[in-house]
């Protein structure tokens, strides 16, 4: 029986950058899951890559399927915009392990739809200073940088990710990203013990 792993941080805690090193150094025992969204496509994305980019009547209709394990809608200036996981036959158990990026919310969904024996978690920590340096640094490179939407989820990560809520899901698997190097390592390390 395989497992699904995943990888969840705050905005700009390093949690798309160790995702990717552990599908470069453990690609051979993971397959990726991409999800679902309904915000904009951003320049350099590509549909089904980063997810898949859906409107709101798709994401109803999935819903009417009973396909959606978890969605999470996020109010920012632009509108709503949802991010969701879709039982849409990428994750076979019985295939194989998976590895995939979402919030603790939507862990939690996971864990509560495939099982809590099923699902690893790995949580992606930084300091709130670099976090938010980063993140500006990340949207001073957008045509339109949209500092706002920096602020608020900025802060909407503080609460959605609160210690209290990282302690009642019982995540032990914590790694700070101080270094990112050093973090990846010891990810990747504890993923390849996992296996």
């Amino acid at each position: 029986m395989g497992k699904i792993l995943i990888i969840m941080g705050k905005t700009s805690s390093g949690k798309d950058t160790v995702f990717g090193r552990v599908m470069e150094e453990v690609s051979t025992s993971l397959k990726t899951v991409v999800t679902y969204t309904t915000r904009p496509m951003r320049p350099g994305e590509k549909d089904g890559e980063e997810y898949f980019f859906v409107n709101e009547e798709r994401l109803q209709e999935l819903r009417d399927a009973g396909k959606v394990i978890e969605e999470r809608l996020y109010n920012t200036i632009h509108g709503p915009w949802y991010y969701f996981t879709v039982n849409d036959g990428q994750i076979t158990l019985d295939a194989g392990n998976y590895l995939l990026i979402t919030t603790l919310a939507g862990y939690e969904k996971i864990r509560e739809y495939y099982g809590e024996e099923n699902v690893v978690p790995f949580y992606i920590e930084a300091d709130a200073k670099d976090r938010l340096l980063r993140y500006i640094n990340r949207e001073e490179k957008q045509k339109n940088p949209n500092y706002c939407e920096v602020c608020r989820r900025f802060l909407a990560d503080e609460a959605d990710f609160s210690e209290e809520e990282i302690v009642r899901l019982g995540i032990k698997n914590r790694y700070y990203n101080k270094d990112l190097d050093e973090c990846c390592r010891s990810v990747v390390a504890d993923i390849e013990k996992l296996m």
